[in-house]
Parts: structure tokens; C-alpha cells; sequence
């Protein structure tokens, strides 16, 4: 008999004992519950992603949100969407207007940040054939929500925000990367004004397919000047080697 069990690594014909669960997935479930929660408060290391980007030779600048801490990120939303005053200064002095600007955020799995940002901004920088520089750094946030992104593109006059933030944990996935594109970012913007490619991880989207996803999608916003419900995938995604 085939199990739906082998086709997904979602909690499905798991058995019964009884009225209950059989002891292994119940204890898996216990695991997969406390990992999720870990996530939520696994704090960002910053020091080893920037010396990930060092090696690149990206330039980056690292920020902070409005949230003092992490208590305060989960208790208090809203902080974790502007920066707070020293780095919103540092960023108001860089000059340019870029074409896009790229956002590390730790969001609610910094785990995810820390296994997944770095492979997949190396495909699609090479994609894109963009290396960040002083003019165009990536800009490194503690405690940062998705909307951190409309503060920074506000105030680096950005066309384009594209923020790599980790998602709230599930019980399948407690490192799901997700990126979220703003066209013209400013405080205010709604969800419904961007576009999302969610669920990166080792069980989930793939780098290359994600890479692709990206590229295609801020090349098509740079083209139409928009995000959001108005931008589809709707061109052919080509698999690798075609």
C-alpha cells in the first residue's frame, strides 16, 4: 500500500493508538513544535553573515529597527517596521537613487536567514550581474518585519525594495525564507503591493528555482513599474540546462 506519507513532509497518515497518536510521530510533533518556537527567538549572528559577505567582497551596511530587543519585536510589530534613529541617519547620507536595493532581514527565523540568504542571493546576483558596492550596499537589519524594506527604499530613493526576510516557523519548517519586492518602497505601502516568493528551504523551493522566480520578477517590475497584484509569473520559468 502507498502512503501519502512518502510524497510530502506534511503530518499526514501518521496512524492511530488508540484515540490518539502512535508515540513516534507524537514525539515527533513535540520536536518539530519546540523547533518552531526556538526559531522564533534564535538571534540573528550577525558577525558570521557579515564576514559571509566579506569573503563575496558585497558591500553591506548593518542597521537596526525601532525594536530594542527581541521582547519588545514580538510584542510591539510596528517597531520592527521603520529603522531606528541612528540608522536611518546612516542611511539618509548615502547618495544614488539605485535601481533596487536588497534587504537581509531576520524576521521570525533568523535560522533562515542564516542557512539560506547567502546561497540564493549568489544565483541571482550572477543572474542579475549585480555585485553590491558602496553606492548600492545590502542593508543588514536586527529586527527587521517586511515593511522595513518601504523605510530603507523611502529613504534611499530606491526604484525597487527586495527584502530576504525568514518566515514565521511551521511545524515542517521551522527555516522557511521568504523574499518579498516593493516597487517605489515607501512607509504605507500594503501587501497587496508586493510580490512574494515564499517557502525557501531545504524541503521547499530550491535555490535555483527561487533565483529565477527573483530575476524575473524585478526585471519585470523595473519594466512595468509595478509590484503587487498587477505583476503575474507569466512567463515560462526554464528548468536548469534548458
Amino acid at each position: 500500500m502507498i502512503s501519502l506519507g512518502q510524497y510530502t513532509c506534511a503530518r499526514v497518515s501518521l496512524g492511530l493508538a488508540g484515540d490518539s497518536l502512535p508515540t513516534r510521530p507524537l514525539l515527533d510533533y513535540r520536536l518539530a513544535h519546540a523547533r518552531a518556537r526556538d526559531a522564533v527567538h534564535f538571534p540573528l549572528d550577525a558577525f558570521s553573515l557579515s564576514q559571509e559577505l566579506k569573503q563575496r567582497n558585497w558591500s553591506f551596511l548593518a542597521t537596526r529597527s525601532a525594536a530594542k530587543n527581541r521582547d519588545e519585536y514580538l510584542r510591539h510589530p510596528d517597531k520592527g517596521r521603520t529603522l531606528d534613529a541612528a540608522s536611518a541617519t546612516q542611511l539618509a547620507a548615502l547618495s544614488g537613487a539605485p535601481p533596487f536595493v536588497f534587504v537581509i532581514a531576520d524576521g521570525l527565523s533568523a535560522i533562515a536567514i542564516q542557512r539560506h540568504a547567502i546561497p540564493l542571493l549568489d544565483q541571482a546576483f550572477a543572474a542579475l550581474k549585480f555585485i553590491p558596492n558602496d553606492r548600492n550596499p545590502i542593508i543588514l537589519v536586527e529586527q527587521g518585519r517586511v515593511a522595513i524594506g518601504d523605510h530603507i527604499g523611502e529613504l534611499l530613493r530606491a526604484e525597487l525594495s527586495v527584502v530576504l526576510i525568514g518566515e514565521r516557523p511551521g511545524l515542517s519548517a521551522p527555516d522557511s525564507l521568504g523574499v518579498y519586492l516593493t516597487w517605489n518602497p515607501k512607509r504605507g505601502r500594503t501587501d497587496a503591493e508586493r510580490n512574494c516568493i515564499s517557502n525557501i528551504h531545504a524541503q521547499g523551493l530550491p535555490y535555483d528555482r527561487a533565483a529565477r522566480k527573483l530575476t524575473f520578477l524585478i526585471n519585470e517590475a523595473r519594466r512595468r513599474k509595478l509590484t503587487g497584484i498587477s505583476l503575474k509569473e507569466t512567463a515560462a520559468l526554464p528548468e536548469p540546462g534548458a
